[in-house]
C-alpha cells in the first residue's frame, strides 16, 4: 500500500469512525500498540483512545520527555521495542502534552514514522471534534437538569428561586401562562420541542418530564397562541407532527399556580387520548381548592403544622420543606416520584413513613391520602421554614369532616359527582367508582367486590375518565377529589 493510500485511509477512518477506528487501524497496520497518551497521566489513554489494557510505560515516559524538551516528535528504543511519538497539541494553549504513541516490536516497519506523522493530523482534528461534541452533550445535560430543577421549584411554590435559576436560561418564565403536556414517542420529543419554539417565536419554556419518559411539559405565555374553547392552534400543530402524539392543555393561570396547571393539563391529556384530533383543553368544572379554601385553611394549617415545625436531627436529613415536597411528589406519582426527587426508592419510602409519623396519618389508606392532598393545596408553601411563620393550633382547627360539611363543599360534591349519574354516564359508573374508592383505588379488590374481571374494571374506569375529563388510572389522578366528594355527600346526606 502506497503512502497516499495510507493518508486517504487515515482521513476516511477519522471522518467515519472517529479516533477509535483510526487508532485501531494503525495498530493493525503496524503490528503493535497505538494510542493517545498525556504526559504524566497514564489514565488519559483509555479504550477509546487506544487498545484496551494497560498503557505502556514507555509511551507515557516518552510523552513527558517530549513536553519537557518542547519537541514535536521522539523515538525511544528499549529491549526489543521502539516507541514512536508525535505531538497532537502543538499550537494549542495551554499545551497538554498529548501525543500519538506507537509501541512497536523491532525491527518496526520502515514506513511507520511517515504513517504516524501523516495520521497525527487527522487524529488531532477528530479528537478536537470529539471533545467539542462531548462538551456540547454535557452542556445539553446541564441545561436539561437546570430546567428540571426550575420545574421542581415551581411545583413546590418556590417562585423566587425558580426565577433566579431561570435567568441563566432562555426564554424567561411566562406569567400568566398555559401549560401543555405533550405525549409522544421518546425519539420525537426533540422535534416537538423545536416546533414549540418555532410556533411561539421562542417564547415557550420546554422541559422533559422527569417522571414520564414520553412527556414534554411546555409553559407558553397566555398571549403567544390565542386559543378558544374549541380550538388550540399550538396543540393542533403538535399532534399533526405525529399520529401517536397527544396533548393536554391547562386553562390560563398565573405562574404561581403551576401545580394546578400541570394537574389540569394532565387530566386534559387523559381526555385527548380518546379524541380524534388527539388534543383537549381542561374541561371547566368546580375547583375543590377554591370551594374549600375559606372553610379548610385553618384545618390544613393545623394538619401540616408538624411538618412546618419539624427540625431534622442531622444536617443531611430532610427538613420540613423537603418532606412536604416529598409528600406532594408521592401523592402525585407514587413510586415514580423517585425520578422527580432523584432519590432511591428506599429513601422515598423512609421519608413517606416519617411524614406518616409526624402527621398521624396512614398513607396506605385513600382517605388519608385525600386529606393530605387537600391540605397541601390549601396551605401555601411560601414562608415554610421561616422563624417568623405562625404556628397553627391543632386544638382550635376543625377536623376534615367539619370542613366537608360546609355548604360550599356539599355543593361542590354534588356538581363533581353529577356526571356519574347523568344521561351520558355509562351503566354502573357510580357503583364502579364507589367500589374502587372503597378499596383504596386498588383494582383487584374492587373487581372482586363488583364481580367482574380486573380488565373489566380498568375499561370501565377508562370510560369514566372521558366522562369526567379527569385522569383516574394514571397519576396525577382525580381519585383524591372523588373520595372527598363522596365523603362530603355522605356527610350532607
Amino acid at each position: 500500500m502506497s503512502r497516499s493510500d495510507d493518508v486517504l485511509k487515515a482521513h476516511r477512518l477519522a471522518h467515519t469512525g472517529g479516533s477509535a477506528a483510526l487508532l485501531g487501524w494503525l495498530a493493525a497496520r503496524l503490528g503493535g500498540w497505538t494510542g493517545v497518551v498525556r504526559a504524566g497521566d497514564p489514565g488519559a489513554a483509555g479504550a477509546d483512545r487506544g487498545q484496551a489494557g494497560d498503557v505502556p510505560e514507555a509511551a507515557v515516559r516518552g510523552a513527558a520527555e517530549m513536553k519537557a524538551r518542547g519537541v514535536r516528535s521522539a523515538v525511544l528504543r528499549g529491549d526489543g521495542s521502539a516507541t514512536l511519538l508525535f505531538a497532537l497539541d502543538a499550537g494549542r494553549a495551554p499545551d497538554t502534552g498529548r501525543a500519538l504513541a506507537a509501541v512497536l516490536p523491532l525491527p518496526h516497519p520502515p514506513e511507520a514514522p511517515a504513517l504516524l506523522a501523516d495520521a497525527a493530523v487527522p487524529l488531532a482534528l477528530v479528537l478536537c471534534a470529539e471533545e467539542a461534541r462531548r462538551r456540547e452533550e454535557r452542556a445539553a445535560v446541564a441545561e436539561a437538569r437546570a430546567r428540571e430543577a426550575v420545574l421542581h421549584l415551581l411545583m413546590n411554590d418556590r417562585l423566587s428561586t425558580a426565577h433566579q435559576i431561570a435567568e441563566a436560561l432562555r426564554p424567561p418564565l411566562p406569567d400568566p401562562m398555559r401549560m401543555y403536556v405533550a405525549e409522544c414517542r421518546s425519539g420525537r420529543r426533540a422535534e416537538v420541542a423545536r416546533l414549540c419554539q418555532e410556533l411561539t417565536g421562542g417564547r415557550a419554556w420546554v422541559v422533559r418530564c422527569p417522571v414520564y419518559v414520553r412527556h414534554l411539559i411546555i409553559l407558553v405565555p397566555a398571549d403567544a397562541q390565542p386559543a378558544s374553547a374549541d380550538h388550540d392552534p399550538l396543540a393542533g400543530a403538535l399532534t399533526a407532527t405525529d399520529p401517536d402524539c397527544a396533548v393536554g392543555v391547562s386553562g390560563e393561570l398565573a405562574l404561581g399556580q403551576a401545580p394546578a396547571a400541570y394537574t389540569q393539563a394532565f387530566h386534559a391529556l387523559a381526555v385527548a387520548r380518546g379524541h380524534a384530533e388527539r388534543h383537549a383543553r381542561f374541561g371547566p368544572g368546580p375547583e375543590l381548592a377554591l370551594a374549600a379554601h375559606e372553610a379548610g385553611a385553618d384545618w390544613a394549617g393545623a394538619l401540616l403544622a408538624p411538618l412546618h415545625s419539624y427540625v431534622a436531627r442531622r444536617p443531611q436529613d430532610p427538613g420540613g420543606r423537603e418532606l412536604r415536597a416529598t409528600a406532594h411528589a408521592w401523592l402525585d406519582f407514587g413510586p415514580h416520584a423517585t425520578r422527580l426527587l432523584k432519590v432511591h426508592r428506599n429513601t422515598l419510602a423512609a421519608r413517606v413513613r416519617l411524614v406518616e409519623t409526624l402527621l398521624g396519618l396512614d398513607l396506605g389508606r385513600l382517605g388519608d391520602q385525600a386529606a393530605l392532598s387537600l391540605a397541601l393545596r390549601l396551605a401555601p408553601a411560601e414562608g415554610w421554614g421561616s422563624a417568623a411563620a405562625p404556628a397553627a393550633s391543632p386544638a382550635a382547627a376543625p377536623g376534615l369532616d367539619a370542613v366537608l360539611r360546609d355548604p360550599r363543599l356539599a355543593e361542590w360534591a354534588r356538581a363533581h359527582l353529577s356526571r356519574l349519574t347523568g344521561p351520558d354516564a355509562p351503566a354502573g359508573a357510580r357503583s364502579t367508582v364507589g367500589a374502587w374508592l372503597a378499596h383504596d383505588a386498588r383494582l383487584v379488590p374492587a373487581a372482586a367486590a363488583l364481580g367482574v374481571s380486573v380488565p373489566g374494571v380498568r375499561k370501565r374506569l377508562a370510560r369514566i375518565e372521558t366522562l369526567l375529563e379527569r385522569s383516574l388510572l394514571q397519576s396525577p389522578s382525580a381519585r383524591y377529589d372523588l373520595w372527598l366528594a363522596h365523603r362530603a355527600e355522605e356527610l350532607a346526606g
